[in-house]
């Protein structure tokens, strides 16, 4: 076979499961609706959706089996670097779409002025930091998130770790070791449980080795799930397992009871939706809406928390009623859903056709 022959090969994407395709996105929804009710009501207790950070340990979990389906079979056809290549075509073009956007709300906020607080240098390194994932958590005023402009980079900053760890070490790991390194996970993530009482970290200066806790256990589980074939045949369909998964986020927030609740979501629930929805039956009336969660979920996670900045200093500065912002948040959440598949159709998409053309080519 020859060369080019071979990188078509190898650029060629599996059937999806269009269930967790579908899963993924209401994930992606849940992540947007409490990024603005954090805002909204800061008191988590309170909060009906205070649980939606758990979003990110579904998408971890979901992605290890997604990248053992996906590239188990193929990785040992192609080196370390095209694999990389090809991670880097998924999911690039939008961090630095998430960057661009994170810097035109960073200048153009109409709530505040941090550009001149920071000035152009260091304003141009937080960009720079952001683009090429180099954690930076230099904003006080942003909780000192590591990515100042995009919060939600964090998790793609230990997805790529988790890639990178996959395509070096854990493709040729063995289901024993898998296992092994699944309760090491599950160990170390109590423990962040119980030091922090909850699994919300990762996102700052100040819990930046949590979101090492987090990866570790939800995408080697993930990857287990995969190699045991522990897909469980069922009949829930899209819309059973999306409210199994809804229930997860809406758990009600317990301070005093946090560190076991979460860990028990993260560690057991997580694990089985994934197993249910690579087995689930899909209604052939539900193909079009799994299809557009499934293609809309990644646009959507990485462009709309630069505007969810704005919203921050909107409250901060409007102090809005409780009553409007019920109008407010709503309306934000479906205008992001519209922006993230423009988003998606005339950016995302061309930009990594065009740099897969040019791998074949290569």
């Amino acid at each position: 076979m020859n060369t080019n022959q071979n990188n078509v090969d190898l650029l060629k994407t599996k059937q999806h499961f269009e269930i967790l395709d579908g899963l993924r996105g209401v994930a992606a929804i849940i992540v947007v609706i409490y990024h603005f009710m954090e805002i909204a009501i800061t008191d988590y207790n309170k909060n009906f959706l205070s649980h939606g950070y758990l979003a990110v340990d579904f998408f971890f979990c979901l992605s290890g089996f997604v990248i053992a389906y996906a590239y188990d079979n193929r990785i040992a056809q192609m080196s370390t670097w095209q694999f990389i290549k090809l991670r880097l075509i998924r999911l690039q073009p939008l961090v630095i779409i998430g960057s661009v956007l994170g810097l035109l709300t960073f200048l153009f906020d109409p709530f505040s002025s941090f550009y001149t607080v920071y000035g152009f240098g260091k304003t141009a390194l937080i960009f720079l930091c952001s683009v090429f994932l180099i954690p930076y958590p230099a904003m006080a005023e942003r909780y000192t998130n590591l990515f100042s402009l995009n919060a939600p980079a964090w998790s793609l900053f230990w997805e790529y770790i988790a890639n990178i760890f996959y395509a070096l070490v854990l493709f040729k790991a063995s289901k024993k070791i898998l296992l092994v390194l699944t309760f090491i996970g599950a160990a170390i993530l109590w423990y962040v449980a119980i030091r922090s009482t909850n699994v919300s970290g990762g996102w700052g200066g100040q819990n930046f080795w949590d979101g090492g806790a987090r990866v570790l256990f939800s995408f080697v589980a993930g990857m287990l799930v995969y190699r045991s074939n522990w897909i469980i045949k069922n009949k829930l369909g899209f819309l059973g397992l999306s409210i199994l998964l809804i229930i997860a986020f809406i758990t009600p927030y317990r301070d005093q009871y946090n560190w076991i609740t979460e860990p028990i979501i993260v560690i057991f629930y997580f694990p089985l939706l994934v197993s249910l929805g690579a087995g689930s039956i899909l209604k052939s009336s539900h193909t079009k809406i799994t299809k557009l969660s499934g293609e809309i979920s990644y646009p959507l996670y990485m462009t709309h928390y630069p505007f969810v900045w704005i919203f921050l200093t909107y409250v901060a500065v409007v102090k809005p009623s409780l009553s409007l912002l019920t109008i407010v948040i709503p309306v934000s959440v479906i205008l992001l859903i519209i922006l993230s598949y423009l988003i998606m159709k005339f950016m995302d998409i061309p930009i990594r056709e065009y740099l897969k053309n040019k791998l074949r080519k290569s």
